[in-house]
């Protein structure tokens, strides 16, 4: 019987975030400042997954027979996380599939707006297909220049990411809420998965439509899964084509038993990766998510405080009042090799260098970014 409890959650001190560094081993050998690009795995969920495995392979197929309950388990979970109904949820391996799901069940002759030079997998499958497809620049105006496109090309689709890779200029949630409202007629489909995680979230609420994103990053749920949340009020208005015997809830439904959100739950669903997004979600929540919001905010204003002084922020990025925890900064080769020869885990992205922090991180991670920033460039 598949039955995976969570083992009791080490004592911290979670009014005390230095403690949590505590829970990630990563933290003791490296200044982590790349969630960006991968989460890190605790100790609690690696215990989780250890035992999971351990019941594999000790009952075989006896292990799966009740798995259903534990992604039912999963899936309202999430569903209470992001504020949807359950029935909205579906629990997706990554946020590219959920996306391409969703594309194929859209007529073909649907219109586009998207950022430019945003997230590959959220470009790239629309304009792979052929969709007429406009775009707005992402800049210090970015609000602005999405209204002016809209007002101008009148897309059936705004498509974007709620905090972009490359540069961490973040959308104004408020916005998207005034610009539904002017155009409710428009999908609002939104990647999360440099979002989720980072902040109180809730979809019911919000002007999104559909929100996909994959959890390996800020959820820290490891990779393999992902959600993707489509309101009711959209269902009528896609014909997903997308189907399995997974996407059937008995064995004896027919495939026009299939519910709108089980098209996009085709095949078998691995209770490891499932299950870690579940465990992943526990953790989250027993920190508290508006301790790691404030603390996202936190080390992320001095940060910016800090790069600005240096002169290492684009503009666009200097004139946004509101940034979310991911930084692009002037840096070459070297830069980034003395960074790395540091410890000090992070990415090359674009023409620069990315740094992002998440709750675990301190101000002596910043501080010690700083200290390699200088001496490199002899300040």
């Amino acid at each position: 019987m598949l039955n995976v409890n969570l083992p009791n959650f080490r004592l911290f001190a979670y009014n005390a975030m230095e403690e949590i560094k505590k829970a990630f081993p990563v933290l003791e050998k490296y200044t982590y400042l790349n969630t960006a690009a991968s989460g890190i795995l605790s100790e609690n969920l690696m215990e989780w997954r250890r035992k999971h495995d351990l019941l594999f392979l000790n009952e075989g197929s006896v292990f799966r027979n009740n798995h259903g309950n534990l992604l039912a388990d999963v899936r309202k979970k999430t569903a209470n996380f992001i504020n949807a109904e359950i029935s909205e949820i579906a629990l997706v391996p990554n946020f590219s599939f959920g996306f391409n799901v969703f594309l194929e069940s859209l007529a073909p002759q649907s219109k586009f707006l998207l950022l430019k030079e945003d997230y590959p997998s959220l470009n790239w499958p629309i304009e792979h297909r052929g969709f007429e497809t406009y775009y707005a620049e992402i800049d210090e105006n970015l609000e602005t220049n999405i209204e002016a496109a809209i007002a101008k090309q009148n897309p059936n689709v705004f498509a974007f990411s709620v905090i972009q890779y490359l540069s961490g200029i973040k959308i104004d949630l408020e916005f998207l809420k005034k610009l539904k409202k002017k155009y409710p007629k428009i999908l609002f489909v939104a990647d999360a998965t440099q979002y989720l995680g980072t902040e109180a979230f809730d979809f019911a609420q919000s002007a999104i439509d559909i929100l996909g994103a994959s959890t390996y990053k800020w959820m820290l749920a490891g990779y393999g899964n992902g959600i993707f949340a489509v309101k009711k009020s959209c269902w009528n208005i896609l014909k997903p084509k997308t189907i399995g015997y997974n996407s059937a809830n008995a064995m004896t439904d027919t495939s026009s038993d299939v519910t709108f959100i089980k098209h996009f739950e085709p095949g078998h669903q691995d209770t490891l990766n499932f299950g870690s997004l579940g465990q992943s979600i526990d953790f989250i929540q027993k920190v508290g998510m508006d301790k790691i919001s404030e603390k996202i905010k936190d080390i992320s204003a001095k940060a910016k405080k800090e790069f600005e002084a240096l002169g290492l922020l684009k503009t666009s990025v200097v004139n946004r009042k509101n940034h979310s925890s991911i930084f692009n900064i002037k840096g070459n080769d070297g830069l980034f090799q003395k960074l790395i020869d540091a410890n000090i885990i992070c990415s090359q992205r674009g023409n620069g260098i990315r740094i992002s922090f998440h709750f675990y991180n301190t101000e002596n991670d910043l501080e010690r970014l700083i200290e390699v920033i200088k001496s490199h460039i002899n300040l």
